[in-house]
């Protein structure tokens, strides 16, 4: 019957993928490990790539490197070649004994120091470049956890998601530019290398992805980070709003006060007795330094750095 025909049609193409994805597990699990898409794994299979990203990494005999999320190690023997220490930072212990197992008796295996954990969590060492293939789930916080890390290092290679490389990348007035390019930009240079397929991958993701090159700013701007971010949450909430628009809102202006009395009674300033009237304060500054109707979307680094002076140098804070 023509109800039993349409059944067998709508039911056959998940047969299929059904067969394919337990084809998929046994192949998995005949290679020794599972990897679990959940914790980003996605071993970098194409040894082109990795040569490259070593490469572009610009490596000296004498440098050690920081590599997070080593996997089975496709990158980690090539870099051991070419470096005087390599400190892997791994948080699944079936890939540490896989590493292990890997460089077992060769002579390289005395460069390599294996951290078990979260890279998140733990006190990064001392190291001169870092080259990595993240976990995608953890690339905002990783890459401001680098550039604040303290002494500097001289550049990082990093495999990232597409859209997440396009942002960090991204110029005033770009569709992808937001608080993340601002204040990756305000630490370091930051450079598209190159883009890669998903089928360079064991699993393949489902994304896109793309190399990126960061290099700290040595020594970096003099100002308050706390103070930085503060200002540009501000911004970017509304990044195609003016200034003018985006610090006339109740909420904005209530905070500003809030931190401006902070401020005052901190360093014994003593408030004016007549009602203090912040938003004309706040509008005040924006009009006098020419940016009222400047929108964040379209802003330099240098135009924010100039704005925080104009509102710090008044008595407006942000932390």
């Amino acid at each position: 019957p023509e109800s039993s025909r349409f059944w067998l049609h709508a039911t056959m193409p998940k047969e299929r993928a059904t067969r394919k994805s337990a084809r998929d597990h046994r192949q998995r699990c005949q290679q020794g490990i599972l990897f679990e898409k959940s914790k980003g794994q996605h071993i970098l299979k194409n040894p082109l790539i990795i040569n490259s990203m070593i490469e572009k990494a610009a490596l000296r005999p004498t440098d050690v490197v920081l590599e997070v999320g080593p996997g089975t190690g496709n990158m980690t023997v090539k870099l051991l070649d070419q470096c005087k220490k390599v400190v892997a930072c791994e948080v699944d212990v079936r890939l540490v004994a896989e590493l292990q197992k890997r460089v077992q008796g060769a002579p390289a295996s005395q460069k390599l120091q294996i951290i078990v954990g979260d890279v998140l969590k733990t006190d990064l060492p001392f190291f001169d470049v870092c080259v990595a293939n993240l976990p995608y789930q953890i690339s905002s916080p990783f890459v401001f956890k680098l550039l604040l890390h303290r002494p500097f290092f001289r550049c990082a290679v990093l495999m990232f998601q597409r859209e997440f490389a396009q942002r960090l990348v991204a110029k005033p007035g770009d569709k992808l530019y937001c608080r993340l390019s601002v204040n990756t930009q305000l630490l370091a240079r930051v450079a598209h290398l190159m883009k890669v397929g998903k089928n360079n991958f064991r699993p393949p993701p489902k994304v896109e992805s793309s190399v990126v090159r960061i290099e700290p700013r040595n020594p970096p701007p003099p100002i308050n980070f706390q103070e930085w971010d503060g200002l540009l949450r501000i911004c970017f909430v509304r990044k195609n709003r003016t200034l003018s628009a985006i610090f006339r809102s109740k909420s904005v202006l209530e905070l500003l006060d809030k931190n401006y009395r902070i401020h005052a009674s901190l360093k014994d300033i003593e408030l004016p007795e007549e009602e203090f009237d912040m938003k004309s304060h706040v509008i005040g500054i924006l009009e006098g330094s020419s940016i009222a109707d400047e929108r964040p979307r379209n802003m330099s680094v240098d135009a924010f750095l100039s704005l925080l002076e104009a509102f710090n140098s008044n008595g407006i804070h942000f932390a």
